[in-house]
């Protein structure tokens, strides 16, 4: 198994996105399409990049409809005649290879109260999240968007946050993910045990191998991480294997969590 990432330069930037707290760009790719770029020059460098592109992959293998990701190059000269300061540090500091993630135009914010969903899919998306360790999708902050009137997941840069710190990743694999508390569907996940088996069968060890497989070497070359390029690859890969073959932890803490908030 292989994952197909089409690889674009980037034409125009049209404008930033101010409502992330990266700062992504809305431009415009040399296959004519609009790309929310991610920026490798932004805050959490290109772990941000790494946890969006394994985090998206994974939940497009799960069943979820996420936007295409393309690999999307910036020259070294883009951005020069940026009128903005702060957007023309940003992208000279972001030369080279980032992250486009499809624009989704018109799209529309979930609204968790207003948009329904039924409890399998709600299940199966806090198990997603406790997976990977997402703690960026909370009911201020849903990452969930309405298109085409279908549920699509968008930002998944705040998961494995584990390697931030880089340390004791094995203690990390086995955490029942505290956060999930403050997820914005946790009060629908009433079939945790259904997802877990249903998840279990679409993220398999070979999926978790070719999603971490198709992470640039540049990325984890500029990650700041004191390890080899292969080394990262692999702590990724035990990472997700492990929380994998030991998901009834997590899943346990979620449906404990969810009949204290209920």
């Amino acid at each position: 198994m292989k994952l197909d990432i089409r690889h674009e330069s980037t034409a125009l930037y049209m404008q930033p996105l101010r409502e992330g707290g990266s700062l992504p760009g809305l431009v415009e790719a040399t296959d004519g399409f609009k790309y929310v770029a991610k920026f490798r020059g932004a805050g959490h460098g290109t772990k941000a990049l790494i946890a969006e592109f394994i985090g998206s992959e994974i939940a497009r293998a799960a069943g979820f409809r996420v936007p295409e990701l393309i690999f999307l190059d910036l020259p070294e000269d883009f951005g020069r005649t940026e009128p903005d300061e702060e957007v023309q540090d940003l992208l000279k500091g972001s030369a080279g290879l980032n992250l486009g993630v499809h624009f989704l135009s018109g799209a529309l914010t979930w609204d968790v109260l207003a948009n329904r969903m039924d409890e399998l899919t709600a299940s199966r998306l806090v198990w997603l999240d406790a997976f990977l360790t997402n703690i960026d999708r909370t009911a201020r902050n849903t990452n969930m968007l309405l298109w085409n009137r279908e549920l699509w997941l968008i930002d998944q840069g705040a998961s494995l946050y584990f390697h931030h710190s880089w340390s004791d990743w094995e203690k990390a694999a086995l955490s029942p993910f505290p956060y999930v508390k403050d997820h914005a569907l946790i009060r629908h996940a009433t079939r945790m045990e259904e997802a877990d088996a249903e998840m279990r069968a679409r993220i398999t060890p070979e999926v978790i191998d070719a999603v971490v497989d198709a992470v640039p070497d540049d990325w984890l070359a500029a990650s700041g991480t004191p390890a080899s390029v292969a080394e990262q690859r692999d702590v990724y890969r035990n990472f997700l294997k492990t929380r994998l073959s030991n998901s009834q932890i997590f899943v346990s803490n979620a449906s404990r969590t969810r009949k204290t908030l209920v």
